[in-house]
């Protein structure tokens, strides 16, 4: 059984579309830093009759990324590397911390492209696919931090499909809106979060488009 790699896997977006590649035959490895999310995820796709496995790991440190991915190539059979994990702090820019400017960064950016490094010489196939958001399509008021750590992984993505585009494996890049999940509520960024699709219908969408190099969705429901 093919095995795909799901980062921040325990909730939202990242906890739906591990179900949705669960259906598809796929194993699934979800990853995070809560082992309880991980564990209700696991719990869903096998109630389902898939198969999960949960793997607690910050992807922000290089070794542990190197350590974990290598642990994996030696007893799944990789097919792929979902980069869903990511952090936002909302407001206007002047009043961003040094710390939150770093866990954007180092979750957004130097995660994605730790994980996308390690997993990519285990694949002789398959897909590495990127969640990136709309933010990275155009800039949004207070969000000139987060929006720069999705404008720096749309350029590594688009980079990653230019290098990758005469080989077998597929590069996707997600564009997605706000989603209706618990992302919000630490912020008051967003005021009304029922106006947009949640994350079980984003995901659908994605799975359906998967075959696209890049796969935009804009947050209102139609």
């Amino acid at each position: 059984m093919k095995t795909i790699i799901v980062t921040g896997a325990g909730s939202g977006l990242g906890k739906n579309l591990a179900i949705l590649l669960s259906q598809k035959g796929y194993h699934l490895l979800l990853t995070g830093r809560t082992a309880e999310k991980l564990t209700t995820t696991k719990k869903e796709i096998e109630a389902d009759g898939g198969k999960a496995d949960i793997v607690v790991l910050d992807i922000r440190n290089p070794d542990e990324v190197m350590k974990t991915v290598e642990e994996f190539s030696q007893n799944f059979d990789l097919f792929g590397l979902v980069n869903n994990a990511g952090v936002g702090h909302f407001g206007p820019f002047t009043d961003i911390s040094d710390q939150q400017i770093t866990d954007m960064l180092d979750t957004n950016v130097l995660g994605t492209i730790l994980m996308t490094r390690s997993v990519l010489p285990h694949l002789s196939d398959g897909l590495i696919m990127n969640i990136i958001s709309t933010a990275g399509l155009r800039g949004k008021v207070n969000e000139a931090v987060y929006a720069a750590s999705k404008f720096a992984i749309r350029g590594f993505t688009e980079s990653l499909q230019k290098e990758y585009e005469d080989s077998t494996i597929k590069i996707n890049a997600v564009y997605m809106g706000g989603m209706d999940t618990p992302f919000w509520e630490n912020s008051d960024h967003v005021k009304d979060t029922s106006r947009f699709r949640t994350p079980r219908e984003v995901a659908e969408i994605i799975i359906d488009q998967m075959d696209r190099d890049s796969i935009i969705i804009e947050s209102k429901k139609s």
